[in-house]
């Protein structure tokens, strides 16, 4: 289920956040289910549980993901998502993103349909 590729730039705790983000995406980690515990993480993906406790944080930061004392970590509902701060960055670095693409010769129509094609295959798996 989880992704993590050892030999990525990429830190591990940012990858985790990504594959539970994706997953989200796609739906197959819906509101109200349970994540396994850090240390459960930790075994299944062989990392140390210091790693996930840092994914986790950001992720409960992010409004991802909210824990409850004694039962356990869960998805959170859509409506407890919405973070200003944190839309208002994705968009700042999407604008970053076209910028730099259209310097590379894209034109607008070619950056929708890489978005689309994008998004499709997130969609798919």
């Amino acid at each position: 289920m989880f992704n993590i590729n050892i030999t990525s730039d990429k830190p591990i705790y940012e990858q985790i956040i990504e594959n539970v983000k994706e997953l989200t995406l796609k739906n197959i980690l819906k509101e109200n289910d349970k994540l396994p515990s850090v240390r459960q993480m930790a075994t299944i993906l062989s990392v140390n549980p210091n790693t996930v406790s840092k994914a986790y944080q950001e992720l409960e930061r992010q409004k991802i993901i909210h824990t409850v004392r004694g039962k356990g970590t869960f998805i959170s509902g859509q409506s407890e998502n919405i973070d200003n701060e944190r839309l208002r960055k994705a968009l700042e670095d999407l604008k970053t993103i076209c910028i730099e693409l259209g310097h590379m010769g894209y034109d607008k129509e070619k950056i929708i349909k890489e978005i689309e094609e994008i998004y499709s295959s997130i969609e798919e798996g």
